[in-house]
């Protein structure tokens, strides 16, 4: 997801703040928030182990309708659940069993009364029927909704795009992050002469006699509810395959009928060096099983789990503009780069709750300087994160309040990426940040984590307790300032910030000469290195995203 301080950045398109989904703030909560953010027992009830998605796009209408069935496992003994669907949606019926089960609506959750105790261990399902006009996207994705447009040749061009506004807006799931389903079967039926091209792999195509062609298509993967993908055109279709560590991994490209010859070409350029980059940095693409996909939208991008959404008009950069002012951003396709980088970081490992966005985004961001390092150096992908600052505003907390469905700061993307680069540097060991980068998809593969388990998991592969840096970095707008006093001819040093007994090494040197790594504390000390002075002391800014503070 890209925020939209990126387009204030570039562009000045200020109409965009203000339809930003993901990033508007928001000064207090209400009861509609806790249902959609909260994990109430209502919602822990029940473990989701499968949907079978099967909705009719009526384009001219902009009306939808078709069913969910719920597949699920009890965690617990209960005679009620909650299940989401945007209240502007009707609900026909809920099926259990073969009867209409009794249901409640409260703004955009549905609680659903059994007519006996679900017991705890036990699998069952029900069938939602649901039919209505959700939200139509203004500015996807920003805003979220369904887009409906037309392609030049005035063909039908819809797709879908909800992250943070909710997969809810436009069909019946558990609408948390979570918990993902565990393989889904997602049938959706189109005006004959087009296609749908959803997430996974295309199991079936119907001609359903009535003008309509249903699509079938399977992921055999557990896969978000944002991710969950309906992309409707005049499709033209590519294939290919690479040579992956897991085997060979299918490659299909979906571009408008028009676009395959450049669409080809363009992609040929930049996915196979992505994907060799990545696998590299974080191990194997994380969905062999379901294959790889770029497909065309009328939007700019989002990461739609194995049917990544692109819309940046087969040119390099983000939209012609490098974010980094330093060059290299321009010599690779962002779109492609960044929102594949989410098949590891968002897709792969992906946030309980929203509040931690920052493991989507911070890592994804940071995935774009590692890729410039994989093919252009390491002092490049260095150069391209120092200049990704420029995008920083210090305007809030990275981590936003949990249990109401609300991100922090969009620092999350820019200023994680740079606090990622400044733990590597802590580290000290490329070999062992990228054993690290790679124990993160390996371990929480195709899981659900905390702000603790990924903090934990690298302070422990670290070896160092790197708590109060993440502490300070993703909790507070403000950054640490490394103060050095001259007192009385002898230097002290300590660190300036907010978060507990925050320590962090630095490095120092002698203007000119050899970096020294100094352990330091928020207690002024004396410290020592032979030859430094006050005036001619040099922090190692570079690496470092600090404030300092020389008297």
């Amino acid at each position: 997801m890209k925020f939209t301080r990126i387009l204030l950045f570039i562009l000045g398109l200020v109409p965009f703040c203000t339809q930003a989904q993901l990033l508007k703030a928001k000064a207090k909560y209400t009861r509609a928030d806790t249902l959609r953010g909260m994990l109430t027992p209502l919602r822990t009830c029940y473990d989701i182990n499968y949907y079978h998605l099967d909705v009719k796009f009526d384009i001219d209408k902009k009306f939808i309708s078709g069913s969910n069935r719920f597949k699920f496992t009890a965690t617990e003994n209960f005679t009620k659940l909650q299940f989401d669907l945007f209240d502007n949606l009707k609900i026909e019926k809920v099926v259990y069993k073969g009867a209409n089960l009794p249901f409640k609506r409260e703004f955009n959750a549905v609680f659903v009364t059994f007519p006996k105790t679900i017991t705890k261990g036990s699998k069952d399902e029900f069938t939602v029927y649901y039919s209505g006009n959700p939200v139509v996207a203004k500015k996807a994705p920003w805003d979220g909704g369904v887009v409906y447009t037309a392609d030049s040749l005035g063909k039908p061009f819809v797709a879908t795009a909800c992250q943070g506004l909710g997969a809810s807006v436009w069909w019946p799931n558990k609408d948390h992050q979570a918990d993902e389903v565990d393989s889904m079967l997602i049938s959706i039926s189109v005006p004959t002469g087009l296609q749908d091209v959803s997430n996974g792999r295309l199991r079936k195509t119907t001609d359903l006699k009535n003008g309509y062609t249903k699509f079938d298509w399977f992921v055999g993967s557990p896969i978000n509810n944002y991710g969950v993908a309906v992309n409707i055109a005049n499709y033209a279709h590519i294939s290919d395959t690479y040579a992956g560590e897991k085997g060979n991994l299918s490659l299909d490209y979906w571009v408008l009928s028009y676009n395959a010859a450049k669409a080809k070409k363009h992609f040929d350029a930049n996915v196979k060096p992505m994907l060799k980059a990545f696998e590299n940095w974080f191990g194997p693409y994380p969905w062999y099983e379901d294959g790889y996909k770029l497909v065309e939208t009328p939007f700019l991008g989002m990461e739609h789990q194995s049917a990544v959404a692109y819309g940046n008009k087969y040119g390099n950069g983000y939209l012609g503009q490098d974010l980094s002012l330093t060059g290299w951003g321009l010599k690779w396709d962002y779109i492609v780069v960044h929102e594949s980088g989410h098949e590891w970081f968002g897709n792969n490992v992906t946030s309980k709750d929203i509040a931690d966005m920052w493991i989507h985004e911070g890592f994804t961001d940071y995935s774009e300087s590692l890729f410039i390092e994989s093919n252009y150096g390491k002092q490049a992908g260095l150069e391209y994160n120092l200049g990704l600052r420029k995008g920083i505003d210090n305007d809030g907390p990275i981590v936003g309040p949990y249990n109401v469905n609300k991100e922090g700061s969009g620092d999350m993307y820019p200023k994680g990426s740079v606090l990622l680069n400044t733990i590597r540097t802590i580290i000290n060991d490329d070999a062992k940040w990228r054993d690290i980068l790679r124990g993160l998809n390996k371990t929480f593969y195709h899981k659900t984590v905390t702000y603790d388990d990924i903090t934990g998991y690298i302070s422990q592969q670290a070896g160092m307790n790197l708590a109060p840096v993440f502490d300070q970095y993703l909790h507070y707008k403000t950054l640490p300032i490394l103060n050095i006093e001259n007192v009385n001819g002898r230097l002290y040093i300590r660190w300036i910030a907010e978060a507990a007994n925050f320590t962090m090494p630095v490095k120092i040197r002698v203007k000119g000469g050899e970096y020294k790594f100094v352990t330091v504390t928020n207690t002024l000390k004396p410290f020592e290195i032979a030859g430094l002075t006050k005036d001619n002391v040099e922090v190692d800014t570079f690496n470092y995203y600090i404030g300092t503070l020389i008297e």
